[in-house]
């Protein structure tokens, strides 16, 4: 065996020593709990999605799923009515989510997907993974093949691409596996920011609903809170054991929820600098995927065990599983009018809940 490094191992003791003082001075002036202060409030109803589409055409498993927002040429006057998967089988499709057809099959040069987006106008869609690439299609095009026409390549990560988001139809940001992160000029296809984020690989990202800030989270067990213009973190958040698989924004902009493979949900308030709420499931399963419901009350995570989780986030408590997938549910995305969710599994399908 190597021998260990004692400068490495002091510099470990330090920054352990530093993690733990930073939380016994956020405990101190912690003067309350949310499900104490919040126990006199009536509950909500157990969770009562059921499954009103089952969308089937995928042949590999099925990795990423994101709501669109439905103002293109193309995909307009249905409002939240179309997402985009991803999948290993090479393909993204995106789905009519209503009808359960699909609206368009794009297919890939790299099978290894492990994330896609979708632009809030609904324009453009994006996908990357273990090719190191951000790819980027326009849905309202076509080349030669029929298919989606491709805009852009952006290549240059060192790690492979773990997520993306769309600002607008012309820039995009992207985390990596190289624990970096990048805002893109899509128009000149180059980088307007690139810097390195976490000590891990940067995971998740979640745009605020002003779209001015957003958060991140890493296998570094940390989240960090971000403003678009800047390259420099202005909260970081501890509490995680383990790497911290998917972020969502709170609608609100001032909170945002979290899963984990250290099978907990978190809730962090951001201009307390706090965890307010720790959510475990009935199972002992890490999660993949988490979302929240349009008004906040329900924290939804997708988990190893096949299920998506529900809890009532004011009064902390588990209020329900939706079972339906065969294997392990990998991303979750509720649509932005907040009356359909829509999850995806290995399992190799996508089921819209409603």
């Amino acid at each position: 065996m190597p021998k260990e490094d004692p400068e490495q191992t002091a510099l470990q003791k330090e920054l352990t020593d530093l993690i733990a003082k930073a939380k016994a001075e956020q405990e101190k002036v912690a003067d309350a709990e949310l499900s104490e202060k919040c126990a006199d409030l009536a509950d909500v109803p157990k969770i009562r999605f059921v499954t009103k589409k089952t969308l089937k055409g995928h042949i590999n498993k099925v990795n990423s799923v994101h709501y669109s927002g439905d103002s293109s040429k193309l995909l307009r006057n249905y409002t939240y009515r179309h997402c985009v998967t991803g999948s290993l089988d090479g393909k993204l499709i995106i789905w009519d989510t209503w009808s359960g057809n699909k609206v368009q099959v794009i297919p890939l040069r790299s099978a290894w997907v492990m994330s896609v987006a979708f632009a809030p106008s609904g324009n453009f869609v994006a996908c990357g993974g273990m090719d190191n690439m951000c790819t980027v299609y326009d849905v309202n095009n076509r080349d030669s093949t029929g298919a989606a026409k491709m805009v852009r390549e952006l290549a240059g990560y060192e790690g492979f691409l773990s997520s993306c988001r769309f600002l607008d139809d012309n820039h995009i940001l992207t985390g990596s596996g190289d624990m970096k992160i990048c805002v893109w000029d899509l128009e000149a296809g180059k980088r307007e920011m690139e810097f390195d984020a976490h000590a891990g690989d940067v995971v998740t990202i979640s745009l605020s609903p002003d779209m001015k800030t957003y958060v991140t989270g890493s296998v570094d067990k940390t989240c960090k809170l971000w403003d678009i213009r800047d390259e420099k973190a202005k909260q970081t958040f501890f509490g995680h054991e383990a790497d911290v698989n998917s972020v969502c924004f709170h609608n609100s902009g001032y909170a945002f929820a979290t899963a984990s493979e250290d099978k907990t949900a978190r809730l962090f308030d951001i201009r307390s600098d706090q965890q307010l709420g720790h959510y475990t499931p009935p199972g002992a399963s890490g999660f993949t995927s988490c979302a929240l419901s349009l008004s906040g009350r329900y924290l939804l995570a997708g988990s190893d065990d096949k299920s998506v989780h529900s809890w009532d986030t004011l009064k902390v408590c588990h209020t329900g599983t939706l079972n339906g997938h065969d294997n392990r549910v990998t991303s979750i995305s509720v649509a932005p009018n907040g009356i359909a969710m829509a999850s995806c599994s290995w399992d190799q399908s996508v089921r819209v809940w409603g």
